[in-house]
């Protein structure tokens, strides 16, 4: 206990008696800005916050030292004085040369890790030249079509000596493929590669919609990549299931990790039903969380996950290696507070996000550019971006001891009650028989178009401000830099492409998609059969339809 029932009686009588000579009179004079203040998710925020909030808090149980069970306080018994967070700008545009190029900018700044954006075609199975391509060309990320790409990409960038994370995910396991490949051919033995594929397909048909086969075929090449990883690629993360999709759609930040977890629980069904043991594979999990603008209700989403997580690894699942209790998260700010109006102000947005995610211990941490509500990030916006990080690390002394805001009354209040609303939602999915009934009956779906709704409303009433757009606006133009990309990229991506499928070995190739629909349609793990593939010069495309052709094509239905 935090203080024992005599001494919280007797600071129940202070505090009646502070409300009563000090607040009452103060309210009478100056009645505060708002009749409520609560979290973006809705949670009501105390005028303060005492050991009254904490009357059954034990420390032990939860929130403990850094490094151990329930890791509350972070996952590492040093935090940041051992090891600093990986700084990991996502970057993507154009062709494979253009990333390329951006690549090695960034490394040469300081960047510590590298984060592959990649462009819609790619992100939906289809080649450059696709009919279903045309005009998105490079727009969102960059474009990666064949192994080829994939060689360009990473020229000059020895694969066995940084780490990779790749945001993909219906088709992860075929680009996964190339970037194994490509490190082969660099003489690199897939064993040592270190990265993150995101690969959370679940998210897809929650929140981001960029699915391309049904779900139970789906979550079948997650497990393919899950097994293989286990077996064969033992520092590099199989999985790293997002929350950061979710709440860019409009979840509040209990929604966000409440449906993240649940889908990470399905993940690990999956996986123990495919008969893999949970301490060979549960290490490897990783997971993506958004940074938003409420920065106490960010901080104690992070710290209740690690919680969360290593109950259930430990209680439910069974895992008995404390490696498989640990939550291992990659942060980003969040995209969708950004704002075109005023972009310089998204500076400062991103800096407080960030330093939420400092506090919050995250592994790994990509801060968003001040530009990228008008185009992707220019190189000087991208600097900026990196020199945040920098600044939080070097500067401001956050990072010299560990959960820092551990002990505070509200903090742990607001932990408490994250953790208390995230199991209200895994009861209610529980209640509908499991993750894929839910999500087959539209729950995630509803819940974040009814947050996402009643959070709108909030800005047009003027309950919830956007400096510069509800509130201090101006009709200034915009005065920074705007990336441009080169305009002969799509006819260089094209010409490449065509050349990849005329000067290939066609036997290889045919024999590598024949080994993948064999595979597919007799149940086979497919990852043996892709990175066939993909030494061969199959085609990003082709190896899709492949699939396509053996598990069919989802279509959403209506839900009302």
């Amino acid at each position: 206990m935090t203080f024992d029932r005599d001494r919280l009686d007797q600071l129940r009588q202070h505090h009646h008696e502070w409300e009563r000579t000090r607040l009452q009179p103060t309210l009478n004079k100056r009645p505060e800005i708002k009749p409520r203040f609560t979290t973006y998710s809705g949670v009501d925020v105390p005028r303060v916050a005492t050991p009254l909030d904490l009357p059954d808090f034990d420390y032990a149980r939860d929130l403990g030292l850094p490094g151990e069970y329930p890791f509350t306080r972070g996952i590492h018994a040093t935090g940041y004085r051992g090891k600093p967070w990986t700084m990991r700008l996502f970057a993507g545009f154009g062709t494979a040369e253009e990333t390329n190029a951006r690549f090695k900018y960034l490394v040469a700044q300081g960047n510590t890790g590298l984060s592959v954006a990649f462009d819609l075609p790619t992100l939906m199975g289809y080649d450059t030249d696709a009919p279903e391509a045309i005009g998105e060309f490079g727009k969102c990320g960059v474009a990666v079509s064949s192994l080829r790409d994939m060689e360009i990409l990473f020229d000059g960038i020895r694969l066995d000596q940084i780490s990779t994370s790749m945001t993909i995910n219906s088709p992860a396991a075929m680009i996964w493929a190339m970037y194994i490949a490509a490190a082969e051919k660099q003489g690199v033995d897939q064993r040592v590669l270190r990265g993150t594929l995101q690969n959370d397909i679940l998210k897809e048909y929650i929140a981001q919609k960029e699915f391309i086969f049904p779900p139970e075929p789906s979550m079948r090449l997650v497990t393919d990549t899950i097994e293989y990883a286990s077996r064969h690629m033992p520092e590099w993360n199989s999985i790293s299931i997002s929350g950061y999709h979710i709440r860019e759609a409009g979840s509040t930040a209990v929604q966000e990790l409440a449906f993240t977890l649940a889908d990470g629980m399905e993940y690990v069904r999956w996986a123990l039903r495919r008969g893999l043991d949970i301490d060979d594979f549960a290490p490897r999990l990783s997971f993506f969380f958004n940074l938003h603008n409420d920065f106490f209700e960010e901080i104690a989403k992070l710290r209740a996950a690690r919680r969360i997580w290593a109950r259930e690894m430990r209680e439910t699942f069974g895992a008995k290696h404390e490696r498989s209790w640990l939550m291992r998260f990659h942060c980003q700010t969040a995209g969708v507070s950004l704002t075109a109006q005023q972009p310089e102000v998204n500076l400062i947005r991103v800096a407080l996000q960030a330093l939420a995610g400092v506090l919050g211990g995250a592994q790994s941490l990509h801060t968003n550019s001040m530009d990228e509500a008008l185009a992707l990030p220019s190189e000087f916006a991208a600097t900026l971006a990196l020199r945040t990080q920098q600044v939080i690390l070097e500067e401001t002394g956050v990072a010299n001891t560990i959960d820092p805001l551990g002990g505070s009354y509200y903090l742990e209040r607001l932990t408490n009650q994250t953790e208390a609303a995230v199991y209200e939602y895994f009861r209610q999915i529980e209640a509908l028989g499991g993750v894929l009934p839910a999500l087959e009956a539209g729950f995630f779906q509803t819940e974040i178009a009814d947050a996402s709704y009643r959070l709108q409303m909030e800005f047009d009433r003027g309950e919830r401000v956007t400096v510069g757009v509800n509130k201090y606006a101006n009709d200034e133009p915009v005065r920074i830099p705007i990336l441009e990309m080169d305009p002969d990229g799509y006819a260089r991506q094209v010409a490449r492409l065509n050349d990849v499928r005329a000067t290939r070995d066609q036997t290889a190739a045919k024999a590598g998609l024949a080994a993948l629909r064999e595979a597919a349609l007799n149940g086979q793990n497919v990852m043996p059969a892709l990175i066939q593939c993909a030494h061969a010069y199959c085609t990003l495309g082709e190896m899709t339809d492949v699939l396509r052709e053996a598990f069919g094509v989802y279509q959403e239905p209506l839900f009302i």
